[in-house]
């Protein structure tokens, strides 16, 4: 599904398979990077499949993600909670609480700002400042597979959560 414009909550719930996209049009007049494209929730329960946001998610991105590759542009409040698989790549910033009770998966962060270390919810979740090799090689792929999709580069820094 390709999608050009807003959508609203639940985007991608559920979602089995197959790929998402959701873009901001050529014509917006605001910087997707900066602006709520998707409401909350997105991907809640998702098992399979790849999600390239264009824009910025609202609260609780990637809820109970056990397996989707998605990345995204920012996130809201409680990113990542409960996921038990699956890689999320944030390129821009992160809400509060982010990965609480993330007990499986992997999220790479941006933190151009060097704010996300305060956001993050250790409870369950791990942070790394440096990347493996398996790690550059995973983040690079997705990068480059949403610039495909969305015309985008962003993400040379980034910073590993997970298990």
């Amino acid at each position: 599904m390709d999608l050009t414009g807003a959508a609203n909550d639940y985007v991608g719930k559920g979602l089995s398979g197959g790929k998402l996209i959701v873009q901001t049009p050529d014509s917006a007049a605001y910087k997707a990077e900066e602006n709520i494209l998707i409401g909350n929730v997105a991907l809640y329960g998702a098992t399979q499949g790849e999600a390239y946001i264009n824009g910025v998610a609202g609260e609780r991105f990637g809820v109970r993600n056990s397996g989707v590759k998605a990345v995204v542009e920012g996130v809201g409040d409680h990113g990542c909670e409960y996921m038990t698989g699956g890689v999320v790549a944030v390129l821009g910033e992160t809400g509060r609480n982010f990965a609480a009770g993330m007990s499986g998966g992997v999220a790479y962060v941006y933190d151009a700002n060097g704010e996300f270390e305060s956001k993050l919810n250790t409870g369950m979740a791990s942070l790394s400042k440096s990347l493996t090799e398996k790690d550059e090689r995973m983040l690079t792929r997705m990068v480059e597979n949403h610039g495909v999709h969305r015309q985008r580069a962003r993400g040379r820094t980034a910073r590993r959560v997970g298990n």
